[in-house]
């Protein structure tokens, strides 16, 4: 197979590539990163690049025009080499807004009461045991059961060949004064024996912090608390965004690029990355190496829990979208490639389906909904839609595909949460003319979900956009014009953007965010349905994730997006995912909760019938195809 000499203008030196190697395969030769969004599906555009010498064939061109083709713009992956090449690769999308995890601490109020010799599970334990002479020539492994029997009350005490290895040196070394970290018990087996994970010389003081810590593993963000797991108190808290975004946004577009050739080791690698950085980074400001944390708790949706551990999730997405695993036992850090202690215990909470996983369980512990009277709605709205309806005494839960179009994909100028990103839009309903609010207070490059939601509000309650998304060409504004992807309204002339060209939403733009908020609405509506409670007499509204942090509720109701209920009734809870891995990591009774939580929902698969299909078309309008659900949106509109 013929080779040929390709050159990225970013790239140190040149490569040799046979033919028909994708473009983002010779890139990766280059060490040259091109975020894939859509997961190498050439459905976003985002991975554009310009071919200034050579040849590239182009599978597709999808989201280019004839003159960006003409100009020599491809997509990065789906093009392939067929000629020597010189390749220029645009700067790449950066996530420059700092996570508010990372800049603001959410409140954590530990438990009231919370005693970890009754609550936690590790224990750290000051043992002297007794010298052995000629007259008592006793094991030290049986020395150190012994003490622990006498002076801790633990009978039946485990270890393992890693640490009989260690025991004889420790014990001596600390004139046999030494300090034992157990695993003392589990949330699901309280009389199994006790494990040793480690053994010290001398006595460790008891004021020195035992720690472990909460991840959430989140489809954009991944979020750690680092935990004294000795008074429950959250010493640091970091957030940064996953590296599995520059692979797919959503969780299918990962399913897929994981399916392909080492894709799955190179999803597991970037998550494994993103958390081991954290953990240095949380150690850091807590003045604690990684090394000393002894236990894991994580959180995450059933995709990232998969990608995490190595497991195909490829049957996540085909009928009749069942996980591998949904209770995954727990595991050694070393076992899956954790930076804390190599023995530290890691737990995986528990998921109940493809598309509710053990973030939702973990959501629904730090609601505290599965104890209330009330009857509430949480949903954890992001690509994937998860939604839990009840209250103490029942359960139901459903996930509805929103997609990625609140977070930028699938839009022309939809882009993430960024510095240059449009975030709220106010329009002038006799001039059509639109002023806004910027990330960064800079020239906008885009808009993001929240900029989105406000946006599309605005253009339907000024008369700028029909009931069915529709823009109104007759608008005597050059705002409204005709543009190479149809109608179109222009938020930013070029001379006030970034990039120097207009920014603009389309009539296919649209109809991507009618179809994301139709998706969302309709599963909370077919699931109170479902169960005979009208969602108007829902007695609280939770939202918990990112997706509450930003945007502006009043907009949200307006579009149909939210159910239009007294505002009083809408609480948002920040990352619960987190918090309920929190509550886990700190008292094993809690951890078994939440597996009862997770054994308690009912799962509603939304594709079995025709129901949610109905609501879904229902929902394809601004707010609704029944605005007696939106009575306030009514009063609106005639004002």
């Amino acid at each position: 197979m013929a080779q040929h000499t390709v050159k990225f203008d970013i790239a140190e030196e040149p490569i040799q590539v046979p033919t028909g190697t994708l473009v983002t395969e010779a890139a990766a030769q280059s060490s040259v990163e091109i975020n894939q969004p859509c997961g190498g599906q050439g459905r976003c555009g985002r991975c554009a690049v310009k071919v200034t010498d050579g040849d590239v064939r182009r599978r597709s061109t999808l989201r280019l025009s004839t003159e960006d083709v003409a100009k020599g713009y491809a997509l990065a992956c789906q093009s392939v080499i067929e000629s020597d090449s010189e390749i220029i690769v645009p700067p790449q999308e950066k996530i420059e807004r700092r996570l508010t995890t990372d800049r603001t601490a959410a409140e954590v109020v530990v438990p009231e009461g919370y005693d970890p010799q009754q609550s936690q599970t590790i224990r750290r334990l000051h043992l002297n045991l007794m010298p052995p002479s000629m007259d008592d020539q006793t094991d030290d492994w049986s020395r150190l059961q012994t003490a622990a029997r006498k002076q801790a009350g633990v009978t039946d005490l485990k270890t393992s060949l890693e640490m009989l290895r260690k025991i004889g040196g420790v014990v001596r070394e600390g004139e046999w004064k030494v300090t034992a970290v157990l695993n003392a018990k589990t949330w699901d087996c309280p009389d199994c024996p006790a494990e040793l994970l480690d053994i010290y010389p001398g006595h460790i003081p008891a004021a020195t912090p035992l720690w472990g810590v909460a991840i959430d593993i989140g489809t954009t963000t991944v979020s750690l608390w680092l935990t004294d797991l000795l008074s429950g108190q959250v010493r640091a808290q970091v957030a940064e965004y996953n590296q599995q975004i520059s692979r797919g946004e959503d969780v299918i577009s990962r399913i897929i690029f994981a399916s392909k050739d080492g894709g799955d080791e190179k999803m597991r690698g970037m998550v494994m990355g993103t958390i081991n950085e954290l953990l240095e980074r949380a150690c850091k400001r807590a003045k604690a190496k990684p090394g000393e944390i002894i236990k894991a708790t994580i959180s995450g949706n059933s995709t990232m829990m998969h990608l995490l551990l190595g497991i195909p999730a490829s049957s996540i997405r085909l009928t009749p979208f069942v996980t591998v695993v949904n209770h995954i036992p727990s595991m050694f850090a070393q076992d899956m490639g954790l930076d804390i202690h190599p023995r530290g215990i890691v737990d995986c909470l528990p998921g109940v389906a493809s598309y509710v996983g053990a973030d939702i369980s973990a959501g629904v512990l730090a609601s505290g909904m599965d104890y209330s009277q009330e009857v509430i709605l949480f949903m954890d709205v992001g690509t994937n839609g998860e939604i839990v309806l009840g209250s103490s005494d029942w359960l139901v839960t459903c996930a509805c595909s929103a997609g990625p179009a609140f977070e930028g994909a699938g839009v022309l100028h939809g882009m993430r949460a960024t510095k240059g990103a449009i975030e709220e839009v106010w329009i002038n309903d006799e001039t059509y003319d639109p002023s806004s609010r910027v990330i960064g207070g800079v020239k906008p490059r885009g808009l993001c979900g929240s900029g989105l939601i406000s946006l599309l509000a605005e253009m339907f309650l000024t008369g700028v956009v029909d009931k069915r998304g529709s823009i109104n060409t007759k608008l005597a504004s050059p705002r409204v014009r005709e543009g190479d992807h149809g109608s179109e309204y222009v938020i930013a002339w070029a001379n006030e953007t970034k990039h120097g060209e207009d920014i603009v939403i389309t009539n296919v733009d649209v109809d991507n965010l009618l179809r994301a908020k139709a998706a969302i609405y309709a599963g909370f509506k077919v699931l109170a349905e479902s169960v005979g409670v009208p969602l108007e007499t829902v007695d609280q509204v939770l939202i918990g994730g990112s997706f509450g942090k930003y945007i502006n509720v009043e907009k949200a109701v307006e579009i149909g997006l939210l159910p239009d209920v007294d505002w009083d009734r809408f609480q948002f809870l920040g990352n619960t995912s987190v918090r309920g891995a929190y509550l886990a990591l700190i008292d094993h009774n809690l951890r078994r909760r939440i597996s009862e939580i997770a054994a308690r929902m009912t799962y509603i698969e939304l594709s079995a019938d025709n129901t949610f299909y109905d609501a879904f078309m229902s929902a394809l309008f601004l707010p609704h195809t029944d605005m007696n659900l939106f009575p306030s949106v009514a009063a609106a509109m005639e004002k």
